[in-house]
């Protein structure tokens, strides 16, 4: 696992290899968590996995998260759970967005602020979507 140092010397924008993101995020889940504590996030934008259609709020600062759960309606699984916790703890974590096969964008370091169980009418399901703000560290 790389440290923080190595992380807060990475820049926005900057793409890696699936090597790299899964020594941060060690899991092939868009949701990483460890003992209820979020440790990071994966997300493509709904491009390639249309079943968790984040996208950005008003600004580039902003993303509406989709929560775990690719089928039915979602439940408050450990992973939902970890990224409502990082709502009290007001911690950041690190994002990356699937570009292709193997390439990986770095996003930054965000914090959830708010987490709401929403009717999905594109995919008929109720889902936990949650709102990530930019952290300025």
């Amino acid at each position: 696992m790389y440290s923080a140092a190595v992380l807060d010397s990475i820049k926005v924008g900057e793409v890696f290899p699936w090597a790299f993101v899964a020594a941060v995020h060690r899991s092939r889940n868009g949701i990483y968590q460890k003992d209820g504590r979020l440790v990071s996030l994966l997300t493509d934008f709904g491009r390639i996995n249309p079943c968790y259609p984040d996208f950005h709020g008003d600004t580039r600062d902003t993303i509406h998260y989709t929560g775990s759960g690719r089928r039915g309606d979602q439940k408050l699984d450990a992973a939902n759970r970890a990224l409502f916790a990082a709502i009290d703890s007001g911690h950041s974590v690190p994002l990356f967005n699937k570009l292709g096969v193997d390439r990986w964008e770095y996003l930054g370091k965000w914090a959830v602020t708010d987490g709401r169980y929403i009717y999905d009418e594109t995919r008929e399901r109720m889902v936990w979507k949650f709102t990530l703000v930019r952290s300025a560290a």
